[in-house]
């Protein structure tokens, strides 16, 4: 699979532009600030319905302007297929496959995958338990169409529950009855996640181990775990013992909702003990085993976004990564803010590239 095309049209900082692109290695180099990044957002957009960066899709409306549209033209399996994303002010979302609109955005995760490597990523083994599970929830929901049916399901009983705890803090009484509706929902999708994130944990860490030992070229301990009250105690156990607490923090306090995954080290933990450089070879396996992944389960190469990585690796971590870019990892969308670097590591490996220099939303 690959991006033929581009077309965009007041999305971010471009009035408009139209690109033509290699099946290989496309390269988008110009100062910091002149939109580069915005070009492989447009590309993330078209995979996962919404920005990787912008919180809304008002947000990506460029300024001045009432709406904004992109399109692209994807080769996969031997056929083209046209995909268009437009948002207009005060409408709703369109968002098409060949003409025809998706009643749910939720039914084109995961059918043109995209994976987006970026320097911010190092945030999965620094912040909250959130980011990884976001992380592996998106990878998981592109393979498996149960898992992201019972994740909507999951988010949106927890969102009513939560709102419900409040009501009865407000009117000192719990209708507990009514408590239960909700917990019947989680119970039942919440069951289908942990199932999920469990048997993919252990598919995952293989691959990622893997990846980790080429990019260090040395023989670490390195180790992911998925962690869970629910290797413990009983969903719904927990549950009905957490009714009272939940009552007076007015929010859900147990469930698969509250899952980490435990980053480690040669014993210890990865976000205390490793190193700067540790810790972004940490993240670019786990991208790198979320590409291989991927390729296994689709049976066709998932397009990869580098965002201005060479600036933030040492040259080592580059030359590891430039002997798989050489390997054939399918179509790459490279940003640097460096024509000459980007110039001298393809020379290096001998690999040609569409190079595109972006200047203030104007591409040559």
């Amino acid at each position: 699979m690959y991006l033929a095309k581009l077309h965009v049209l007041n999305f971010k900082n471009y009035p408009e532009c139209n690109l033509d692109f290699s099946p290989a290695v496309n390269v988008f180099v110009g100062k910091n600030g002149s939109g580069k990044t915005n070009l492989l957002d447009a590309i993330y957009s078209l995979a996962f319905t919404k920005s990787a960066f912008a919180s809304s899709d008002q947000q990506c409306i460029r300024a001045g302007q009432g709406a904004f549209m992109i399109k692209g033209f994807f080769e996969k399996e031997g056929r083209e297929y046209e995909l268009v994303s437009a948002v207009q002010v005060g409408a709703k979302k369109v968002f098409r496959e060949d003409q025809q609109d998706y009643t749910r955005l939720s039914d084109h995760i995961g059918k043109y995958p995209v994976i987006l490597l970026a320097p911010d990523d190092v945030e999965l083994v620094r912040e909250s338990s959130e980011e990884r599970r976001k992380f592996f929830d998106g990878i998981i929901a592109q393979l498996d169409k149960r898992y992201l049916e019972a994740l909507m399901q999951y988010n949106q009983a927890l969102k009513q529950r939560n709102s419900l705890l409040r009501m009865f803090q407000e009117r000192g009484t719990a209708d507990w009855v009514m408590l239960e509706s909700y917990d019947y929902v989680l119970l039942q999708a919440g069951h289908v996640i942990f199932t999920q994130r469990e048997a993919f944990a252990a598919e995952f860490l293989p691959v990622f181990q893997k990846y980790y030992r080429f990019i260090v070229d040395a023989v670490e301990e390195t180790d992911l775990q998925y962690v869970s009250k629910l290797h413990e105690t009983d969903f719904a156990s927990g549950l009905m013992k957490n009714r009272q607490k939940d009552l007076a923090l007015q929010r859900t306090s147990f469930g698969i909702h509250r899952d980490d995954y435990q980053f480690t080290l040669g014993g210890g933990d990865l976000k205390r003990l490793g190193s700067q450089g540790q810790q972004k070879s940490f993240v670019i396996a786990l991208k790198l085993a979320q590409y291989e992944v991927m390729l296994q389960h689709k049976g066709f190469k998932p397009i990869l976004l580098l965002d201005d990585i060479f600036d933030k690796l040492d040259d080592y971590r580059i030359a590891r990564l430039l002997e798989l870019v050489k390997g054939d990892l399918g179509q790459l969308f490279i940003t640097d803010a460096r024509p000459d670097r980007t110039d001298a590591l393809l020379k290096s490996i001998d690999m040609a590239a569409r190079v595109f220099t972006v200047d203030r939303g104007e591409i040559r």
